[in-house]
């Protein structure tokens, strides 16, 4: 059944959206810089990556989030996979990159990890914030991947030239 056929979901998700956009604009009027960290979490054994689809966005990326006064990236990075992903870092992640997101705000930056060594608890249940959340074998990813993931991919993966741009 798709949206149109349920009209308070389709109200939900835009409402969602608009509550997104308005909670970073607070945050683009409160701080003079915004940090975030993204985990690039790679299941080697089974050549997969963890994706997930947030409510207030579109489309499949990295998972990841803001960065809170006192916390540490990787402070940040454990509370975010979590959170998102039901994810526990076994051992310390590869910092890959720190990437400036011209496009969320002219104040964004993005710090990315590599992480491989990891146990998700359980699989990831929707929720307010995450509509889906899952591994994705490299060779069958999703449609609707978001530019600045595939760009990630391809850098971390392919061995493409890294981007300073989110």
């Amino acid at each position: 059944m798709n949206d149109r056929a349920r009209p308070g979901r389709s109200f939900r998700r835009r409402v969602a959206r608009v509550r997104g956009r308005l909670f970073h604009l607070w945050f683009l009027l409160r701080r003079p810089m915004t940090l975030g960290v993204r985990a690039l979490i790679l299941n080697e054994k089974e050549g997969s990556v963890f994706l997930v689809r947030h409510t207030y966005v579109r489309g499949w990326q990295l998972p990841g989030g803001g960065v809170e006064k006192g916390e540490t990236l990787l402070e940040a990075l454990r509370h975010e996979l979590t959170e998102e992903c039901n994810i526990e870092i076994s051992s310390a992640p590869r910092l890959a990159g720190v990437y400036y997101n011209r496009v969320t705000s002219p104040r964004d930056h993005v710090a990315l990890y590599v992480v491989t060594d990891f146990h998700q608890t359980t699989p990831k249940l929707p929720d307010r914030e995450i509509a889906e959340a899952r591994f994705f074998r490299l060779d069958h990813l999703p449609e609707g991947i978001t530019r600045a993931t595939q760009a990630r991919l391809a850098e971390h993966l392919e061995g493409q030239e890294p981007s300073p741009y989110w």
